[in-house]
């Protein structure tokens, strides 16, 4: 069928299965809100997040829904979130993020990576140093008329500061970890539009490496995304 069919295969073969992945993602974030605080999200904080993100990779409707209730039931998966830090080669430090039904399982996989890869699972809290956590709130940019405004009326409320992703499509607003249920609650109270929010690891310092060695690094990197286990990754590569 010739070069240009295989290559439209491959590509949609490689957007359903980052389709798969960040569906798993969202349905156990959405199992472990559920199991946490009740499956109504007008009284489950935490689930409406869950379910803003779910929105915001495109999961249906129907299979957040069904996603809910199939946490609300008694036979529901009991997903534990797990981080795991280690050094990837060269000295990058890297934080591995799981939700996983059998840590057993994870633990191995995890030490696997870091060995096949020349890297190493080491001890939690080792890079605490490094790495701050922060929330992390996406406002389509549209839906902020004027930057300096927004920055005054959400100081209060734990802003920390207001950045332009990379792609110019979202303001991220950004709060300390301490202040992520205050910043949520001002932004909902607000009726400001939030995509997606998430709580992220800032690391204070990067690793400049060769592109030789940042190829090493990525392919650590792309062997944690890639297992279902794992919802995020971490890392001072610069």
């Amino acid at each position: 069928m010739g070069r240009a069919f295989e290559y439209r295969k491959a590509t949609k073969f490689a957007r359903w299965d980052r389709m798969a992945k960040a569906f798993t993602k969202a349905g156990r974030e959405i199992t472990i809100a559920v199991k946490a605080g009740g499956p109504d999200p007008e009284y489950n904080a935490v689930l409406r997040r869950a379910v803003q993100n779910a929105k915001s990779v495109q999961m249906p409707k129907d299979r957040i829904a069904a996603a809910i209730k199939r946490a609300s039931s008694r036979d529901a998966e009991d997903f534990k979130e797990i981080t795991y830090e280690g050094m990837a080669p060269h000295g990058v430090a890297v934080i591995v993020e799981t939700a996983t039904d059998n840590a057993t399982r994870t633990v191995a996989n995890v030490r696997s990576y870091f060995r096949k890869k020349n890297g190493s699972l080491g001890t939690q809290g080792m890079h605490d140093f490094i790495f701050t956590r922060k929330g992390a709130f996406y406002v389509p940019i549209e839906k902020v008329a004027d930057a300096e405004e927004f920055e005054f009326e959400f100081i209060d409320h734990g802003l920390d500061s207001l950045e332009k992703s990379e792609d110019e499509k979202h303001y991220i607003v950004y709060a300390a970890f301490t202040d992520f249920g205050k910043m949520q609650s001002a932004l909902e109270a607000a009726d400001i539009e939030v995509e997606k929010s998430e709580l992220q690891r800032i690391p204070s310092h990067t690793k400049e490496l060769t592109d030789e060695q940042m190829d090493e690094v990525l392919e650590l990197i792309d062997k944690f995304e890639q297992d279902d286990d794992v919802q995020n990754v971490f890392h001072n590569l610069g």
